[in-house]
């Protein structure tokens, strides 16, 4: 085989570069493409583009797009995104599955700001839980998710918890054993076991793993009582 070097895009006009980035854009369905998504999916390399117009801002403003970095992004943004990657993957998610379709942020995103992908996990599982026992019980989970300050306690379940909740679960539905691991179109919910409106609390205890279908199912034969 030839030995051949990449081509090289000096004469490309500044319109066909817009064009394409305009091109990535519409194929992802967004209206602000990262560096890694146009590497991705793009004809040409991201430095083409930087170099020609000065920085990725520049060229996302002449697409007429939107900005992609965000310095207010805040930890709990990204420890969220986390959890919705890791329960669609129905695993710890790896470097390279952040990939735009199911991921807000790039992994370099985690990267500066928690100086590695190992320690952006290790933030993650820092935010979610105190401590676990060996066997994987969980034996202490902060207090900013549990059921504390009132006799019930809040209704919302926040991202930690259900977190907690789905990975007890093992990210599958408690009645059909359904999860987005295996098919793509299962969305997951965390639900009361006893309904919050007789009295059920918001704590793990009382919290199970369903499958859009079965918590809709749960929700009427309640109803039917």
């Amino acid at each position: 085989m030839k030995f051949k070097l990449e081509d090289f895009h000096r004469n490309v006009s500044d319109e066909e570069l817009i064009e394409d980035l305009k091109r990535v854009a519409l194929e992802i369905g967004k209206d602000n493409v990262t560096i890694d998504e146009y590497n991705e999916r793009g004809r040409f390399h991201n430095t083409t583009l930087t170099r020609r117009f000065g920085s990725w801002f520049v060229c996302l403003e002449k697409a007429g797009l939107k900005r992609t970095r965000n310095l207010n992004i805040s930890n709990d943004e990204l420890f969220e995104n986390l959890e919705t990657v890791w329960i669609k993957l129905g695993r710890q998610p790896k470097y390279n599955d952040l990939v735009s379709l199911i991921s807000k942020f790039s992994a370099g995103t985690y990267e500066k700001r928690f100086g590695s992908w190992r320690q952006a996990l290790e933030s993650f599982v820092d935010a979610v839980i105190l401590n676990e026992s060996e066997t994987g019980d969980f034996i202490d989970i902060p207090q900013a998710i549990g059921n504390f300050g009132s006799q019930q306690g809040k209704r919302s379940i926040n991202w930690r918890l259900r977190f907690l909740v789905m990975r007890r679960d093992s990210f599958k539905c408690k009645i059909c054993g359904a999860s987005p691991a295996t098919n793509q179109e299962v969305q997951l919910h965390v639900d009361h076991i006893i309904s919050w409106s007789k009295g059920g609390k918001t704590i793990i205890e009382n919290l199970q793993t369903l499958c859009s279908i079965c918590n809709i199912g749960k929700s009427n034969l309640e109803q039917d009582e």
